[in-house]
């Protein structure tokens, strides 16, 4: 079965979820521990960590609208939440397609 390219290699959906699974930084700056919780925990994260992405690259333009930010800044900040945004719908078209291929498996 081919996949189609969706412009995020699979080593930055690795590095993406090693990331995740080592431990990402909360909005109120403490560290949460790898191996704590379960498995729709770590995706809890990585989803807050997608949104929060979302809304520096917003932030960042709104700075930059307003003759306050710099254009390099906006550039790395959308840069990045485009990156998040890609790895995010990879990892859910893989979750879909595996769980429509356990749907078709004979009992």
């Amino acid at each position: 079965m081919a996949v189609a390219p969706i412009g995020v290699s699979a080593q930055q959906a690795a590095q993406a979820y090693r990331s995740v699974e080592a431990g990402t930084q909360t909005q109120a700056g403490t560290q949460t521990q790898a191996g704590t919780g379960d498995f729709a925990g770590m995706v809890s994260r990585a989803l807050e960590g997608a949104v929060d992405s979302g809304r520096q690259a917003e932030a960042k333009s709104m700075q930059a609208i307003a003759g306050n930010g710099d254009i390099t800044d906006v550039v790395t900040a959308v840069s990045k939440a485009e990156l998040t945004l890609q790895t995010t719908v990879a990892i859910r078209d893989r979750v879909v397609q595996a769980y429509q291929d356990i749907m078709r498996m004979p009992i």
